[in-house]
Parts: structure tokens; sequence; C-alpha cells
């Protein structure tokens, strides 16, 4: 059994675990760093401040089983502000024609932007690579709870909702186009760059070309990098463009990794967010499943020592006059809980 939930103090440990499996700024494999975001995480969910940038969201997956979180995934409610600008840069192109020589260019360009009052951002997914492809949807469960989420709290989040995702980068986990462009402006590695810029990302405005960058200049390993993700990020992308999201002609100024974005009122699973009275069909001896249309649904449960949790679960969604009822096929998992049906809660297809 698995169980999709806020983290705990407890978690520390699994989660230190998780951070050294890849290398995220989200999560790195820093105790402190890690500490601090259990500890905001508990505070956004408790009590989230007005002030959007202090909020981060951090959702577990817990193997109920092995008693071990296996997953994380996160929100942080505003990326970028006047102290931590959103940093990008814009992909577009330039037309060039000469009457002399009769000759024509069109050039891609990239131009560093910023923003200091950013769309909520989406990240930090890590699963452990064991579970990955396990056939339990583990890794869309991590993403949409996200969603989920959201979409029972949306005034405690910006319109728009963005994510990065990762580029493909080299044996030694480097980025073409930071070797092309960063290390060139900055002098440090970008890893190290990667790093001081959870704490600091005056350099960047300070030190990165702030004219326009020719794509046509830079070495083709880079020119070729730019907006393009890694094999392992294709199942991300698909996913995310099929409720919504869409590339937005920007990318990150150090690796490259393209930005998607979606208006939060027009994602697919948070417009389809239903409310409803759980049955537990198990219960209904006349109940034929062969018939029904069984989806896949994430359904949020009251946990005693969490401050939000959810559950996937095989059912559909049927009318009783104006009531919606929440039809589970199997409700083995929440019975183990002590949940009986009956309860009210909120619930999203994926």
């Amino acid at each position: 059994m698995y169980i999709l939930r806020s983290v705990k103090k407890s978690d520390f440990d699994d989660l230190f675990k998780l951070s050294t499996y890849v290398s995220f700024i989200n999560l790195p494999a820093d105790k402190e760093f890690i500490r601090n975001k259990i500890q905001n995480s508990l505070t956004s969910f408790e009590n989230p401040t007005t002030d959007f940038t202090k909020n981060y969201y951090l959702f577990a997956l817990e193997d109920c089983e092995e008693k071990e979180i296996i997953g994380v995934s996160m929100i942080h409610a505003q990326h970028g502000s006047s102290e931590r600008p959103h940093f990008y840069l814009k992909v577009g192109k330039e037309h060039k024609f000469s009457d002399t020589t009769n000759t024509g260019f069109i050039h891609g360009t990239l131009k560093l932007g910023y923003d200091t009052d950013g769309p909520t951002e989406i990240g930090g997914l890590v699963l452990r690579p064991e579970k990955r492809g396990s056939g339990e949807k583990l890794g869309k469960q991590l993403s949409f709870v996200r969603f989920l989420y959201m979409a029972m709290n949306p005034t405690e989040f910006k319109k728009e909702i963005h994510t990065e995702l990762m580029p493909p980068l080299d044996k030694n986990g480097n980025s073409p186009l930071w070797e092309a462009i960063g290390r060139r402006f900055m002098n440090m590695d970008y890893q190290d760059a990667d790093i001081l810029s959870r704490s600091n990302k005056e350099f960047i405005l300070s030190l990165y070309p702030s004219d326009t960058i020719y794509e046509t200049l830079l070495p083709p390993i880079a020119r070729n990098s730019i907006g393009k993700i890694g094999e392992d990020t294709k199942p991300v992308k698909n996913m995310l463009e099929k409720i919504g999201f869409k590339y937005i002609n920007e990318v990150d100024p150090f690796d490259g990794g393209p930005h998607y974005r979606a208006k939060l009122k027009d994602i697919k699973v948070v417009k389809q967010m239903f409310m409803g009275t759980v049955r537990y069909l198990a219960d209904s001896p006349d109940t034929d499943t062969d018939k029904l249309d069984i989806k896949n649904l994430l359904i949020k449960i009251v946990l005693p020592d969490a401050s939000f949790a959810a559950i996937h679960v095989k059912g559909y969604v049927s009318k009783i006059g104006d009531e919606n009822i929440i039809n589970i096929i199997d409700a083995t998992d929440l019975k183990r809980l002590n949940l009986t049906d009956g309860f009210i809660t909120n619930g999203i297809y994926f």
C-alpha cells in the first residue's frame, strides 16, 4: 500500500537518501537544506503566509509495507521575487537579409530575462530508481497529487503554473550550454553555479551576457541542446502536454532546459476535480463491475498525523440526483487505514 502525504520531520533520513539519487536544485544532498525545507513545508501546509515566495510544499510517497519514503515532489507557491528573481533565456529568431548579396539568414537568438513576480513552480520529483515502471504509476501519482492539492486550494497559488524539464547532460553531469556560455562569463563549474544560485542569484544578473546571444556562434553540441530534454524526461513532457502545459520559448540560462507553463484553471485534471461521497462497491454484492468504466482516481483522505494525504484507488464517479458518488472498486487499503465509506472528499482522474 502506498500513501501520498505532506512530509513529516521523521522523513528526514529517507529524504536525504532520495537526494543522493539525482542532482536537483530543489532537493540537493545537503542535510541542512533538507531540514529547512521540511520545516518550511510543515509551516506552509499548516499556516501558509501571504508571501507566496516563502511557501514550499513537499509531498512524500510512503511505502507502507517497507515503512519508508520512496518518492517526493514539490510545489513552490511563487518562484521569482525582487530578492531572488526567476531568470530565463528567451528563445527567439532574428531575420537578416542583404539586398546587395541577395542573401538572407534566420538566426536563433537567446536573451537573458528575469521576473520578480513569478509563477507557481512544480518540480523536484524524485522516485527511487527500482520503483520506476512498476505498473503502479507511482511517478504519476507523485506528480498529480500536487494538482489535487492546488485544485483544492487555488488561492494559495499563482494563476500560472511553471515547470522546467531536465535537459540532456553529458556523462559527467555537465551542460553543453553552460560550457559554451556560463563558464566563459562566470568562471565556475556548472554544479558550483547551481549550488550558489540556491542562496544568491546576484551573480547571474551581474556576470551573464545581457545582450542578444546568437546561437550560430555557439558550438553545435550547445546549440542542439537548447530546449531539448533527456530520454528519462520524455514521459514527463508527454504527460504535461496531455494535461495542458505548453513550451513557452524560454529555457534555463544554465543548462538550456525548456520551460513549460499552464494556467492553473486550465489544467485538465484541475478542471475535472470532483467532490463526492465515497461508496465501497465491494460492500454492494449486486454490482457488476465488468460493465463499468473503471478509472484511476486520486482522492484526498484524512490521516491523524498528516496535514494532507491522498491515495490511489480504482473506481468511477456517478450521480444520485445532484450528489456525486465516488464508487471504489477495491477498498482494501482504505479499510486498512480505518476509513469507512460515507466520507465526503475531493478527487481527480489520472
